[in-house]
């Protein structure tokens, strides 16, 4: 299943079946991507969520990149990200306050850092440096979903993710994650 944006300089494909690999032991399910101009073959950057990344906050990172005309130049820097997360109440790490912020229960992780194997972009440094989000019910238990977006995505598409992940406005779930009771507020429909 592939979507490509009218322009077809983004595209978001469903690639659970076709691509198997996984970050944080969990399945990639999907990957967004974009391209300077329609007959460039590789992708300037690519997004990979896997399954459980919630649905609000990929729908916001692909909202903001639908609204931007130039979807592979990025205007913001790094302090973007973390500029949102902390707005919303997150921590900065205290041993790395520059590149990493976590929910105030430490569920989650925002992290500015080396990107693993298989995470393709158009700047072919040898060691990318790029986002990684995460949830974690408890320390050591298996993750919920991650996310990772390569070196080129631009910070303020990503800042997009971050505001929509840490925002305190409720969602409507039919089953919890596993390992989450006790850490979310529950609130029955009105």
């Amino acid at each position: 299943m592939l979507h490509l944006s009218p322009g077809s300089l983004c595209a978001a494909e469903w690639i659970l079946a076709d691509y198997p690999f996984q970050l944080g032991g969990l399945p990639v399910a999907w990957q967004v991507s974009a391209r300077p101009h329609p007959d460039t073959a590789l992708a300037e950057w690519n997004a990979y969520f896997t399954t459980g990344t919630p649905h609000e906050a990929l729908a916001d990172f692909l909202f903001a990149l639908d609204a931007r005309t130039e979807p592979v130049i990025g205007f913001d820097g790094p302090d973007a990200v973390l500029a949102t997360l902390t707005e919303q109440g997150w921590i900065r790490d205290i041993d790395h306050p520059e590149t990493t912020a976590a929910a105030p229960g430490h569920t989650s992780s925002f992290t500015l850092c080396l990107l693993p194997p298989l995470i393709q972009d158009g700047d072919p440094h040898p060691e990318p440096i790029g986002w990684q989000a995460w949830a974690e019910p408890a320390t050591g238990s298996p993750y919920l979903w991650c996310a990772t977006f390569s070196a080129s995505t631009p910070h303020d598409l990503v800042a997009a993710f971050a505001a929509s992940l840490a925002s305190p406005a409720p969602v409507l779930r039919h089953r919890l994650p596993e390992g989450t009771e006790g850490r979310l507020t529950l609130s029955p429909p009105t």
